[in-house]
């Protein structure tokens, strides 16, 4: 970076601190590149507007698309810093709480933790799914966005930003000229993801009102296929490929992508396990936008009834971070998979008939040995690999003791806090290495260590 580049991004940073919102404007206009950038100590303008509670720059920022995840040196989001500074107004703004909640809910936290994958851009629209009139006028609209999925693998283009120091890989977003050949191919699978969000989903008009916009909006869908990936790519006019088969490549998408991918793939995924009734073996048909596979067999049981084989499932898994009873160390476990060094929350699959408590409760002592007391659910994330909702909880011990059941993980141990958090915050990884940051796991362990921290 220039003299002159350091120069301009500084003037942007204090106009950012000082709440000069017209100065900001100015320069994003003139370097709109600048807007992610961050200063020598790590931080970029939405962590110092929110350090110091500048509430209009914060909204200006946000109105240009600026990274609110973006991190510093220490692993502290925009929101992390506005919450330890207590500005409750904008931790709002970074978090999309409400005003009526916190009336309702006084004295409740309702700034949510959103998640890699949990981000919704589209309103689903489930009720227009059964209204095939409509869903084939949507098909054919040239306003339509199609995403392409070979083998559940999703079609990307690859681009450098800021002079080849950032690599972004995008979904590629095709319209309906480009697939109506592969639409007509019965091995095809499309699914209805919805339509594009409102800009203002909370204005003052009418339900109707708004169920009609909604409608007009331009329309998601994603096109599964197994077909050779060479022809399928001729698709696209653009350089795209399709991702690696291996879960860190999903990792590379942004926010808004990954959140799409989520649902796309987990449906997709379902369609590839389920082309046959699992309860009679017959063939199936797909129906309602890709969310339902109704037997071929009229006399079928599946016919009768609400069945979850005939609607795409979701596993739920409990993932945990143990807490010792003195509060300053947590249980973290391995799988021989796992890279070397590297330890995470226990998790398991919940169990039928059971609640998240309970669940928690037997997984850790399962993998562990350690018995667990109170349990404390903190968010939620969806886990497309292939459907999985991860519901992320802390929980206390009640004893220390560990004995590992070897054939669920190979190691597990209490990680004082300060080991954690060099890990953590500071990148040392010669001791301690935890999962990215996408991850619900890596999310609960900075949640615990955020819990008492200074920033």
């Amino acid at each position: 970076m220039s003299s002159v580049e350091e120069e301009t991004l500084q003037r942007f940073l204090d106009a950012a601190a000082r709440g000069d919102v017209n100065h900001v404007t100015t320069l994003l206009s003139q370097v709109p590149l600048i807007i992610n950038q961050r200063g020598t100590n790590g931080w970029n303008a939405l962590m110092m507007a929110a350090r110091n509670g500048q509430y209009d720059v914060v909204e200006e920022l946000l109105k240009h698309g600026c990274d609110k995840f973006s991190v510093n040196s220490s692993s502290q989001t925009a929101h992390d810093i506005a919450k330890f500074w207590g500005h409750r107004h904008i931790c709002n703004l970074l978090g999309g709480a409400n005003d009526v909640c916190q009336r309702v809910l006084p004295g409740v936290d309702q700034t949510p933790q959103e998640n890699y994958f949990s981000r919704e851009t589209l309103e689903r629209l489930s009720e227009k799914r059964t209204d095939k009139s409509w869903m084939e006028d949507k098909e054919r609209d040239p306003r339509t966005v199609y995403l392409l999925f070979n083998n559940l693998s999703p079609m990307v283009g690859v681009s450098q930003r800021d002079q080849g120091e950032r690599v972004e890989t995008k979904l590629c977003r095709l319209k309906y000229e480009d697939v109506k050949n592969l639409l007509n191919k019965p091995t095809t699978v499309l699914i209805f993801l919805g339509v594009e969000k409102r800009k203002n989903p909370l204005s003052s008009s009418t339900s109707s009102q708004k169920e009609g916009t909604s409608c007009e909006l331009p329309a998601w869908f994603a096109v599964g296929s197994d077909e050779d990936a060479g022809e399928l790519l001729k698709c696209c006019s653009d350089k795209c490929c399709f991702l690696k088969k291996d879960h860190r490549e999903l990792l590379k998408l942004s926010e808004d992508d990954a959140g799409v991918v989520a649902q796309a793939r987990s449906v997709l995924a379902w369609h590839s396990r389920y082309s046959w009734c699992p309860t009679c073996g017959s063939g199936t048909r797909v129906e309602e936008g890709g969310y339902k596979r109704s037997c071929l067999n009229s006399e079928c049981r599946s016919q009768q009834g609400v069945h979850n084989t005939c609607y795409p499932r979701v596993d739920p898994v409990v993932i945990m971070l143990v807490i010792h009873p003195g509060g300053n160390q947590c249980l973290l476990g391995r799988k021989k998979i796992f890279p070397a060094g590297m330890f995470s929350c226990l998790a398991g699959f919940v169990e039928a008939g059971e609640c998240v408590e309970e669940a928690v409760r037997r997984e850790v002592e399962e993998e562990s040995g350690v018995k667990v007391g109170p349990v404390h659910y903190v968010s939620s994330q969806p886990w497309p690999l292939p459907s999985s909702l991860m519901i992320g909880c802390l929980a206390v011990a009640m004893t220390t003791s560990i004995t590992v059941d070897e054939n669920e993980i190979e190691d597990a141990q209490w990680f004082p806090r300060q080991q954690v958090m060099d890990s953590l915050l500071r990148g040392d990884r010669s001791k301690l290495s935890l999962p990215p940051r996408q991850t619900i796991a890596h999310q609960l362990i900075k949640h615990w260590i955020n819990m008492t921290s200074n920033l």
